[in-house]
Protein backbone atom coordinates (compact mmCIF):
# COMPACT_ATOMS: atom_id res chain seq x y z
CA UNK A 1 0.00 0.00 0.00
CA UNK A 2 1.27 3.57 -0.64
CA UNK A 3 0.90 5.76 1.98
CA UNK A 4 0.91 9.54 0.83
CA UNK A 5 2.74 11.99 3.66
CA UNK A 6 0.88 14.90 3.36
CA UNK A 7 1.19 17.96 6.03
CA UNK A 8 -2.30 19.29 5.70
CA UNK A 9 -3.79 16.13 6.85
CA UNK A 10 -3.84 14.72 10.62
CA UNK A 11 -1.35 12.10 11.39
CA UNK A 12 -3.24 9.48 13.48
CA UNK A 13 -1.92 5.79 15.44
CA UNK A 14 -4.30 4.38 13.26
CA UNK A 15 -2.13 5.29 9.99
CA UNK A 16 0.64 4.41 11.30
CA UNK A 17 -0.93 1.07 12.33
CA UNK A 18 -1.04 0.01 8.91
CA UNK A 19 2.03 1.55 7.82
CA UNK A 20 3.92 -0.41 10.53
CA UNK A 21 1.53 -3.53 9.57
CA UNK A 22 2.34 -3.53 5.96
CA UNK A 23 5.33 -4.93 5.39
CA UNK A 24 5.26 -3.95 1.36
CA UNK A 25 4.14 -0.11 2.38
CA UNK A 26 5.86 2.52 0.28
CA UNK A 27 5.76 6.51 0.72
CA UNK A 28 5.07 9.45 -1.49
CA UNK A 29 5.36 12.88 -0.49
CA UNK A 30 1.75 14.99 -1.72
CA UNK A 31 1.93 17.61 -4.01
CA UNK A 32 0.92 20.06 -1.36
CA UNK A 33 3.88 19.05 1.13
CA UNK A 34 6.44 19.20 -2.14
CA UNK A 35 5.40 22.63 -2.56
CA UNK A 36 5.97 23.35 1.45
CA UNK A 37 9.39 21.91 1.10
CA UNK A 38 10.56 23.74 -2.03
CA UNK A 39 9.15 27.36 -1.22
CA UNK A 40 10.93 27.14 2.14
CA UNK A 41 14.38 26.01 0.36
CA UNK A 42 13.83 29.05 -1.95
CA UNK A 43 13.25 31.17 0.68
CA UNK A 44 16.48 30.12 2.05
CA UNK A 45 18.42 30.46 -0.85
CA UNK A 46 17.55 34.32 -1.09
CA UNK A 47 18.02 35.07 2.43
CA UNK A 48 21.23 33.68 2.53
CA UNK A 49 22.21 35.89 -0.65
CA UNK A 50 21.28 39.44 0.97
CA UNK A 51 21.78 38.55 5.00
CA UNK A 52 24.89 39.59 6.06
CA UNK A 53 24.69 38.40 9.98
CA UNK A 54 24.82 35.11 11.72
CA UNK A 55 22.03 32.46 11.62
CA UNK A 56 22.51 29.88 14.43
CA UNK A 57 23.14 25.97 12.16
CA UNK A 58 23.16 28.19 8.79
CA UNK A 59 26.46 29.93 8.88
CA UNK A 60 27.62 29.43 12.54
CA UNK A 61 28.81 26.32 14.22
CA UNK A 62 26.58 24.41 16.71
CA UNK A 63 25.64 24.29 20.32
CA UNK A 64 28.25 26.11 22.25
CA UNK A 65 30.31 26.81 19.06
CA UNK A 66 26.59 29.03 17.97
CA UNK A 67 29.12 31.99 17.83
CA UNK A 68 31.64 30.94 15.44
CA UNK A 69 31.27 32.02 11.59
CA UNK A 70 31.29 29.67 9.03
CA UNK A 71 32.55 30.95 5.47
CA UNK A 72 30.18 30.98 2.76
CA UNK A 73 32.18 28.00 0.95
CA UNK A 74 31.85 26.01 3.77
CA UNK A 75 28.21 25.82 4.60
CA UNK A 76 27.72 22.94 2.68
CA UNK A 77 30.47 21.12 4.15
CA UNK A 78 29.51 22.74 7.70
CA UNK A 79 26.31 20.21 7.26
CA UNK A 80 28.06 17.31 5.87
CA UNK A 81 30.24 17.35 9.34
CA UNK A 82 27.36 17.67 11.55
CA UNK A 83 25.76 14.45 10.64
CA UNK A 84 29.17 12.43 10.75
CA UNK A 85 30.42 14.33 13.52
CA UNK A 86 27.10 13.65 15.94
CA UNK A 87 26.49 9.60 14.56
CA UNK A 88 27.66 8.91 18.46
CA UNK A 89 25.27 5.88 19.15
CA UNK A 90 26.39 3.25 21.59
CA UNK A 91 24.61 0.00 22.89
CA UNK A 92 22.14 -2.29 21.08
CA UNK A 93 20.18 -1.19 17.46
CA UNK A 94 17.00 0.00 17.41
CA UNK A 95 14.36 -2.93 15.65
CA UNK A 96 13.83 -2.21 12.51
CA UNK A 97 10.34 -1.68 12.81
CA UNK A 98 11.06 1.32 14.65
CA UNK A 99 13.58 2.80 12.43
CA UNK A 100 11.00 2.81 9.80
CA UNK A 101 8.46 4.32 12.37
CA UNK A 102 12.14 7.09 12.44
CA UNK A 103 12.03 7.28 8.76
CA UNK A 104 8.35 8.11 8.36
CA UNK A 105 8.10 10.64 10.79
CA UNK A 106 11.28 12.25 9.79
CA UNK A 107 9.67 12.99 6.82
CA UNK A 108 6.57 13.96 8.14
CA UNK A 109 8.25 16.64 10.62
CA UNK A 110 10.00 17.78 7.41
CA UNK A 111 6.73 17.80 5.07
CA UNK A 112 5.71 21.22 6.51
CA UNK A 113 7.94 23.41 4.81
CA UNK A 114 9.85 25.07 8.26
CA UNK A 115 12.82 23.28 8.55
CA UNK A 116 15.18 24.72 4.76
CA UNK A 117 15.75 21.14 3.26
CA UNK A 118 15.85 20.57 -0.36
CA UNK A 119 12.77 18.77 -1.63
CA UNK A 120 15.54 15.81 -3.07
CA UNK A 121 16.83 15.46 0.47
CA UNK A 122 13.25 14.33 1.82
CA UNK A 123 12.47 12.10 -0.91
CA UNK A 124 16.19 10.33 -0.57
CA UNK A 125 14.31 9.72 2.75
CA UNK A 126 11.17 8.61 1.35
CA UNK A 127 13.63 5.99 -0.98
CA UNK A 128 15.17 4.38 1.86
CA UNK A 129 11.46 2.91 3.12
CA UNK A 130 10.28 2.60 -0.68
CA UNK A 131 13.68 -0.05 -1.64
CA UNK A 132 13.49 -1.38 2.84
CA UNK A 133 16.48 -0.21 2.97
CA UNK A 134 16.90 0.41 7.01
CA UNK A 135 19.66 2.38 8.76
CA UNK A 136 21.10 1.04 11.65
CA UNK A 137 21.12 3.19 14.61
CA UNK A 138 21.55 2.61 18.13
CA UNK A 139 19.63 3.06 21.31
CA UNK A 140 22.02 4.86 23.14
CA UNK A 141 23.43 7.79 22.60
CA UNK A 142 20.59 10.84 22.95
CA UNK A 143 19.53 13.11 25.81
CA UNK A 144 16.09 14.18 24.36
CA UNK A 145 17.39 17.77 23.74
CA UNK A 146 18.27 18.93 21.12
CA UNK A 147 16.00 16.43 19.27
CA UNK A 148 17.58 12.95 19.14
CA UNK A 149 20.83 14.42 17.55
CA UNK A 150 22.93 10.69 17.95
CA UNK A 151 19.82 7.90 16.53
CA UNK A 152 19.21 10.49 13.79
CA UNK A 153 22.60 11.45 12.66
CA UNK A 154 22.60 7.26 12.33
CA UNK A 155 19.46 7.46 10.70
CA UNK A 156 20.36 9.90 7.66
CA UNK A 157 24.19 8.88 7.73
CA UNK A 158 22.75 6.70 4.38
CA UNK A 159 21.50 9.93 2.40
CA UNK A 160 25.18 10.63 2.15
CA UNK A 161 25.99 7.40 1.40
CA UNK A 162 27.72 6.52 4.49
CA UNK A 163 27.22 4.40 7.63
CA UNK A 164 25.70 1.06 7.63
CA UNK A 165 22.20 -0.29 6.31
CA UNK A 166 20.00 -3.56 7.39
CA UNK A 167 18.85 -4.67 3.26
CA UNK A 168 17.24 -8.00 2.82
CA UNK A 169 18.40 -9.33 6.34
CA UNK A 170 21.70 -8.91 5.85
CA UNK A 171 23.77 -5.65 7.78
CA UNK A 172 25.85 -3.81 4.79
CA UNK A 173 27.88 -0.93 4.25
CA UNK A 174 25.37 1.97 2.52
CA UNK A 175 27.27 2.45 -0.40
CA UNK A 176 27.28 -1.30 -1.19
CA UNK A 177 23.36 -1.38 -1.32
CA UNK A 178 23.35 1.84 -3.00
CA UNK A 179 25.42 0.65 -5.95
CA UNK A 180 23.16 -2.68 -6.43
CA UNK A 181 20.06 -0.31 -6.15
CA UNK A 182 21.68 2.49 -8.30
CA UNK A 183 21.02 4.76 -5.56
CA UNK A 184 23.04 7.90 -5.27
CA UNK A 185 23.77 9.76 -2.11
CA UNK A 186 22.83 13.37 -1.32
CA UNK A 187 24.90 16.67 -1.24
CA UNK A 188 23.65 18.64 1.88
CA UNK A 189 23.12 22.00 1.33
CA UNK A 190 22.75 24.88 3.84
CA UNK A 191 20.90 24.31 7.10
CA UNK A 192 19.85 20.62 5.46
CA UNK A 193 22.18 18.85 8.41
CA UNK A 194 20.47 20.53 11.36
CA UNK A 195 17.11 19.94 10.04
CA UNK A 196 18.03 16.45 10.00
CA UNK A 197 19.44 15.78 13.30
CA UNK A 198 17.17 18.34 15.19
CA UNK A 199 13.97 16.21 16.24
CA UNK A 200 12.38 14.20 18.62
CA UNK A 201 11.77 11.25 16.21
CA UNK A 202 13.63 8.33 18.16
CA UNK A 203 11.74 9.06 21.13
CA UNK A 204 8.27 9.66 18.68
CA UNK A 205 8.65 6.20 17.07
CA UNK A 206 9.42 4.52 20.21
CA UNK A 207 6.55 6.11 22.07
CA UNK A 208 4.00 5.17 19.06
CA UNK A 209 5.47 1.73 18.84
CA UNK A 210 4.74 1.36 22.80
CA UNK A 211 0.97 3.28 22.50
CA UNK A 212 0.06 0.52 19.47
CA UNK A 213 1.16 -2.34 21.59
CA UNK A 214 -0.43 -0.79 24.72
CA UNK A 215 -3.88 -0.38 23.30
CA UNK A 216 -3.98 -4.02 22.14
CA UNK A 217 -2.52 -4.89 25.76
CA UNK A 218 -5.59 -2.98 27.64
CA UNK A 219 -8.04 -4.90 25.44
CA UNK A 220 -6.17 -8.31 25.98
CA UNK A 221 -5.97 -7.54 29.44
CA UNK A 222 -9.56 -7.32 29.75
CA UNK A 223 -10.24 -10.41 27.63
CA UNK A 224 -7.88 -12.61 30.03
CA UNK A 225 -8.85 -10.75 33.26
CA UNK A 226 -12.47 -12.39 32.10
CA UNK A 227 -10.95 -15.84 31.82
CA UNK A 228 -9.30 -15.78 34.97
CA UNK A 229 -12.38 -14.42 36.57
CA UNK A 230 -14.57 -17.68 35.51
CA UNK A 231 -11.38 -19.82 35.83
CA UNK A 232 -10.68 -18.45 39.84
CA UNK A 233 -14.54 -18.94 40.31
CA UNK A 234 -14.91 -15.13 41.23
CA UNK A 235 -17.81 -12.78 41.85
CA UNK A 236 -19.38 -10.70 38.94
CA UNK A 237 -20.82 -7.88 41.52
CA UNK A 238 -17.19 -5.50 41.04
CA UNK A 239 -17.86 -4.79 37.64
CA UNK A 240 -21.67 -3.89 37.37
CA UNK A 241 -22.51 -0.49 36.43
CA UNK A 242 -24.15 1.21 39.10
CA UNK A 243 -21.27 0.88 41.56
CA UNK A 244 -18.95 2.51 38.95
CA UNK A 245 -21.43 5.53 37.65
CA UNK A 246 -20.65 6.92 41.52
CA UNK A 247 -16.92 7.18 40.40
CA UNK A 248 -17.15 7.66 37.07
CA UNK A 249 -13.75 7.79 35.65
CA UNK A 250 -13.95 6.96 31.82
CA UNK A 251 -11.62 4.14 31.87
CA UNK A 252 -13.10 2.33 35.18
CA UNK A 253 -16.56 2.15 33.39
CA UNK A 254 -15.20 1.11 30.26
CA UNK A 255 -13.21 -1.72 31.85
CA UNK A 256 -16.16 -2.86 34.02
CA UNK A 257 -18.52 -2.49 30.91
CA UNK A 258 -16.16 -4.43 28.70
CA UNK A 259 -15.20 -7.61 31.84
CA UNK A 260 -19.49 -7.74 31.68
CA UNK A 261 -20.08 -8.34 27.85
CA UNK A 262 -16.88 -10.65 27.71
CA UNK A 263 -18.73 -12.88 30.59
CA UNK A 264 -22.13 -12.77 29.02
CA UNK A 265 -23.79 -16.06 28.98
CA UNK A 266 -21.33 -17.87 31.26
CA UNK A 267 -22.21 -20.56 33.26
CA UNK A 268 -19.46 -20.49 35.65
CA UNK A 269 -20.46 -16.68 36.56
CA UNK A 270 -24.07 -17.29 37.25
CA UNK A 271 -23.53 -20.26 39.28
CA UNK A 272 -23.79 -19.31 43.37
CA UNK A 273 -20.55 -18.07 45.12
CA UNK A 274 -19.47 -19.63 48.35
CA UNK A 275 -16.84 -16.53 49.15
CA UNK A 276 -18.16 -12.83 49.69
CA UNK A 277 -15.61 -10.73 48.30
CA UNK A 278 -12.63 -11.48 45.90
CA UNK A 279 -9.04 -10.19 46.54
CA UNK A 280 -8.14 -6.82 44.96
CA UNK A 281 -6.76 -8.36 42.04
CA UNK A 282 -10.03 -9.27 41.31
CA UNK A 283 -12.35 -6.87 43.06
CA UNK A 284 -10.31 -3.92 41.61
CA UNK A 285 -9.63 -4.54 37.93
CA UNK A 286 -12.11 -2.10 37.01
CA UNK A 287 -10.03 1.03 39.24
CA UNK A 288 -6.61 -0.71 37.89
CA UNK A 289 -7.03 -1.66 34.27
CA UNK A 290 -9.30 1.57 34.06
CA UNK A 291 -6.26 4.17 35.46
CA UNK A 292 -4.21 2.36 32.81
CA UNK A 293 -6.43 3.09 29.77
CA UNK A 294 -6.61 6.92 31.21
CA UNK A 295 -3.31 7.16 31.12
CA UNK A 296 -2.65 5.58 27.69
CA UNK A 297 -4.98 7.70 26.32
CA UNK A 298 -3.66 10.81 27.63
CA UNK A 299 -0.21 9.67 26.16
CA UNK A 300 -1.94 9.09 22.49
CA UNK A 301 -2.89 12.71 22.96
CA UNK A 302 0.39 13.79 23.78
CA UNK A 303 1.93 11.64 20.42
CA UNK A 304 -0.62 12.64 18.48
CA UNK A 305 0.20 16.21 18.88
CA UNK A 306 4.01 15.21 18.66
CA UNK A 307 4.02 13.44 15.53
CA UNK A 308 1.54 15.97 13.98
CA UNK A 309 4.58 19.00 14.76
CA UNK A 310 7.68 20.69 13.76
CA UNK A 311 10.64 19.74 16.02
CA UNK A 312 14.15 20.78 14.78
CA UNK A 313 15.55 24.10 14.91
CA UNK A 314 16.14 26.75 13.69
CA UNK A 315 12.71 27.42 12.23
CA UNK A 316 11.86 29.48 9.11
CA UNK A 317 9.29 31.33 8.99
CA UNK A 318 8.93 32.50 5.42
CA UNK A 319 5.48 35.11 5.68
CA UNK A 320 6.99 36.48 8.40
CA UNK A 321 10.32 37.05 7.11
CA UNK A 322 12.00 35.52 9.99
CA UNK A 323 14.18 32.49 11.06
CA UNK A 324 13.79 31.68 14.45
CA UNK A 325 16.11 29.34 17.05
CA UNK A 326 13.90 28.19 19.57
CA UNK A 327 13.72 24.70 21.84
CA UNK A 328 10.89 22.63 19.60
CA UNK A 329 13.24 20.12 19.64
CA UNK A 330 12.81 19.66 23.65
CA UNK A 331 11.51 16.48 24.42
CA UNK A 332 9.93 17.13 27.73
CA UNK A 333 6.28 16.57 27.11
CA UNK A 334 7.21 13.50 25.89
CA UNK A 335 9.78 11.98 28.52
CA UNK A 336 6.73 12.93 31.28
CA UNK A 337 4.49 10.86 28.73
CA UNK A 338 6.61 7.96 28.49
CA UNK A 339 7.87 8.06 32.15
CA UNK A 340 3.74 7.81 33.14
CA UNK A 341 2.98 4.83 30.31
CA UNK A 342 5.60 2.99 31.82
CA UNK A 343 4.08 3.09 34.95
CA UNK A 344 0.34 2.26 33.79
CA UNK A 345 1.68 -0.44 31.61
CA UNK A 346 4.13 -1.57 34.37
CA UNK A 347 0.80 -1.77 36.97
CA UNK A 348 -1.00 -4.00 34.14
CA UNK A 349 1.52 -6.42 34.51
CA UNK A 350 1.84 -6.22 38.43
CA UNK A 351 -2.00 -7.37 39.15
CA UNK A 352 -1.98 -9.75 36.20
CA UNK A 353 0.66 -11.71 37.73
CA UNK A 354 -1.46 -11.92 41.22
CA UNK A 355 -3.87 -13.18 39.77
CA UNK A 356 -2.03 -15.90 38.26
CA UNK A 357 -0.35 -16.43 42.04
CA UNK A 358 -3.95 -16.81 43.15
CA UNK A 359 -5.12 -19.54 40.13
CA UNK A 360 -2.43 -21.67 40.99
CA UNK A 361 -2.44 -21.29 45.30
CA UNK A 362 -5.13 -24.57 45.53
CA UNK A 363 -7.80 -22.41 46.31
CA UNK A 364 -11.64 -22.76 45.09
CA UNK A 365 -11.48 -26.40 43.89
CA UNK A 366 -8.14 -25.76 41.70
CA UNK A 367 -5.21 -28.50 42.25
CA UNK A 368 -2.32 -26.55 43.58
CA UNK A 369 -0.35 -25.32 40.46
CA UNK A 370 -2.79 -26.39 38.32
CA UNK A 371 -1.83 -30.05 37.61
CA UNK A 372 -3.90 -33.07 38.10
CA UNK A 373 -0.98 -34.80 40.01
CA UNK A 374 0.76 -32.48 42.53
CA UNK A 375 3.73 -33.54 43.83
CA UNK A 376 4.69 -35.68 41.03
CA UNK A 377 4.59 -32.84 39.06
CA UNK A 378 5.34 -29.58 39.71
CA UNK A 379 2.62 -28.12 36.91
CA UNK A 380 2.69 -24.38 36.72
CA UNK A 381 4.64 -23.42 39.87
CA UNK A 382 7.13 -22.08 38.06
CA UNK A 383 5.76 -19.94 35.23
CA UNK A 384 4.81 -17.62 38.58
CA UNK A 385 8.11 -17.07 39.51
CA UNK A 386 8.49 -15.89 35.96
CA UNK A 387 5.95 -13.75 35.56
CA UNK A 388 7.02 -12.44 39.63
CA UNK A 389 10.83 -11.96 37.89
CA UNK A 390 9.52 -9.22 34.73
CA UNK A 391 7.21 -7.69 37.41
CA UNK A 392 10.11 -6.96 39.56
CA UNK A 393 12.28 -6.07 36.52
CA UNK A 394 9.48 -4.16 34.97
CA UNK A 395 9.05 -2.03 38.79
CA UNK A 396 12.62 -1.62 38.29
CA UNK A 397 12.97 0.52 34.85
CA UNK A 398 9.43 2.90 36.31
CA UNK A 399 12.24 4.66 37.94
CA UNK A 400 11.16 8.14 35.90
CA UNK A 401 13.62 9.46 33.14
CA UNK A 402 12.43 12.92 32.96
CA UNK A 403 13.49 14.33 36.36
CA UNK A 404 17.26 13.69 35.29
CA UNK A 405 19.08 16.21 33.62
CA UNK A 406 23.02 16.53 32.62
CA UNK A 407 24.24 19.73 31.25
CA UNK A 408 26.27 19.32 27.78
CA UNK A 409 27.31 21.36 25.16
CA UNK A 410 29.64 23.51 27.36
CA UNK A 411 26.85 24.50 29.31
CA UNK A 412 24.72 25.66 26.55
CA UNK A 413 22.27 22.82 26.70
CA UNK A 414 22.09 22.73 30.26
CA UNK A 415 18.17 21.48 30.82
CA UNK A 416 17.82 18.15 29.05
CA UNK A 417 14.82 15.85 29.07
CA UNK A 418 16.45 12.47 29.18
CA UNK A 419 13.10 11.58 27.16
CA UNK A 420 15.43 8.82 25.14
CA UNK A 421 15.86 6.97 28.24
CA UNK A 422 12.43 7.10 29.20
CA UNK A 423 11.49 5.39 25.42
CA UNK A 424 13.80 2.75 25.45
CA UNK A 425 12.95 1.48 28.92
CA UNK A 426 9.51 2.35 28.29
CA UNK A 427 9.52 -0.20 25.29
CA UNK A 428 11.28 -2.66 27.59
CA UNK A 429 8.31 -2.42 30.36
CA UNK A 430 5.43 -2.47 27.32
CA UNK A 431 7.16 -6.01 25.96
CA UNK A 432 7.27 -7.17 29.74
CA UNK A 433 3.77 -6.68 30.62
CA UNK A 434 3.01 -9.01 27.28
CA UNK A 435 4.89 -11.55 28.62
CA UNK A 436 3.24 -11.30 32.02
CA UNK A 437 -0.14 -11.30 30.17
CA UNK A 438 0.35 -14.50 28.12
CA UNK A 439 1.43 -16.32 31.63
CA UNK A 440 -1.71 -14.91 33.23
CA UNK A 441 -3.50 -16.49 30.12
CA UNK A 442 -1.64 -19.75 30.17
CA UNK A 443 -2.62 -20.67 33.79
CA UNK A 444 -6.53 -19.47 33.24
CA UNK A 445 -6.72 -21.25 30.27
CA UNK A 446 -5.50 -24.47 32.90
CA UNK A 447 -7.45 -23.73 35.49
CA UNK A 448 -10.39 -23.09 33.57
CA UNK A 449 -10.11 -27.17 32.69
CA UNK A 450 -11.07 -28.29 36.15
CA UNK A 451 -14.04 -26.24 35.90
CA UNK A 452 -15.60 -28.75 33.12
CA UNK A 453 -18.82 -29.61 32.34
CA UNK A 454 -19.51 -25.79 33.11
CA UNK A 455 -18.65 -23.46 29.81
CA UNK A 456 -17.51 -19.73 30.17
CA UNK A 457 -19.14 -17.19 27.80
CA UNK A 458 -19.56 -18.07 23.99
CA UNK A 459 -16.92 -15.42 23.50
CA UNK A 460 -14.21 -16.82 25.70
CA UNK A 461 -15.20 -20.25 24.87
CA UNK A 462 -14.45 -19.25 21.10
CA UNK A 463 -11.03 -17.80 22.42
CA UNK A 464 -10.32 -21.04 23.87
CA UNK A 465 -11.08 -22.66 21.36
CA UNK A 466 -8.47 -21.15 18.96
CA UNK A 467 -6.09 -21.08 22.05
CA UNK A 468 -6.38 -24.81 21.89
CA UNK A 469 -5.21 -25.12 18.49
CA UNK A 470 -1.54 -23.63 19.84
CA UNK A 471 -1.58 -24.69 23.43
CA UNK A 472 -2.29 -28.09 24.91
CA UNK A 473 -3.75 -28.73 27.88
CA UNK A 474 -1.13 -29.73 30.13
CA UNK A 475 -1.67 -33.11 32.32
CA UNK A 476 2.16 -33.58 33.28
CA UNK A 477 4.80 -31.64 33.45
CA UNK A 478 6.20 -30.73 30.00
CA UNK A 479 8.69 -27.94 29.29
CA UNK A 480 6.90 -25.45 30.17
CA UNK A 481 8.81 -22.81 27.95
CA UNK A 482 7.43 -24.00 24.95
CA UNK A 483 3.80 -23.52 25.78
CA UNK A 484 5.10 -20.10 27.09
CA UNK A 485 6.15 -18.98 23.93
CA UNK A 486 3.02 -20.31 22.37
CA UNK A 487 0.78 -18.12 24.46
CA UNK A 488 2.94 -15.25 23.91
CA UNK A 489 2.81 -15.64 20.43
CA UNK A 490 -0.88 -15.88 20.59
CA UNK A 491 -1.33 -12.59 22.54
CA UNK A 492 0.84 -11.15 20.00
CA UNK A 493 -2.32 -11.98 17.48
CA UNK A 494 -5.31 -12.97 18.42
CA UNK A 495 -5.51 -9.23 20.29
CA UNK A 496 -4.13 -7.66 17.22
CA UNK A 497 -7.20 -9.20 15.65
CA UNK A 498 -10.09 -9.29 17.52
Amino acid sequence: MKFIIDHTKRLTLEELQKFISDKDATVELSTASKKSISACRAYLDKKLKTNNGPIYGINTGFGSLCNVIVPDKDLEQLQENLVKSHACGMGEEVPEGIVKLMLYLKIQSLSYGKSGVQLETVEHLCDLINHKIYPVVYQQGSLGASGDLAPLAHLCLPILGLGKVNYKGSQLETRIVFEQKKLSSVKLKSKEGLALLNGTQFMSAYGIYCLLKSHNLNKAGDFITALSIDAFDARIDPFKDHLHTIRAHAGQLQTAQTIRKHLIGSEITAKAKEQVQDPYSFRCVPQVHGATKDAVNYVTNVFETEINSVTDNPTIFEDEDEILSGGNFHGQPLALALDFLCIAMAELGSISERRTYLLISGQRGLPPFLTPNPGLNSGFMIPQYTAASIVSQSKQLCTPASVDSIVSSNGQEDHVSMGANAATKCYQVVNNTEKVLSIELLNAAQALEFRRPLKSSPKIEEMMDAYRKVVFVMRHDEVVHELMHASQLFVKKYFNEV
